[in-house]
């Protein structure tokens, strides 16, 4: 009568569970995640996410972004590059050159930079993600 299935995460993989950097929080370093992460602070250093990133409208993240997807709302001051979508929405400001596969900025984002599209365009490497700072 009844069919129940098991819950999933909203990224699909029980193994990575979402990572949240609470607002109010400030954390230094370099962060190399495989699942989705969610910032909400800010975060002084770079970040290496094989899955998606989600930038709060208060977060800050001053170093360069390597991730799988990224959803952007807050300030980066630095390089992005995604291997499929960066989506540039409400009042994101990106200060540094985009690397992406497709790209989608809504008219009140700011971007400041130069950008390349394309499949060939990004590989996500940990190692040259994390020099920079490491």
């Amino acid at each position: 009568m009844f069919s129940f299935k098991s819950a999933k995460p909203a990224n699909g993989n029980a193994d990575h569970p979402t990572s949240f950097i609470a607002a109010g929080t400030i954390l230094t370093g370099n962060i190399e995640s495989s699942g989705d992460i969610r910032i909400d602070g800010v975060l002084k250093g770079n970040l290496l996410c094989k899955a998606k990133v989600v930038l709060g409208s208060e977060g800050i993240i001053e170093g360069d972004v390597h991730a799988g997807q990224a959803d952007l709302m807050g300030k980066v001051d630095g390089k992005v590059c995604t291997n499929d979508l960066l989506y540039l929405r409400g009042n994101a400001a990106v200060t540094g050159d985009i690397h992406a596969v497709k790209l989608l900025i809504e008219p009140t984002a700011n971007f400041n930079g130069q950008c390349r599209m394309g499949a060939n365009v990004v590989e996500l490497q940990a190692g040259t993600a994390l020099q920079a700072n490491g």
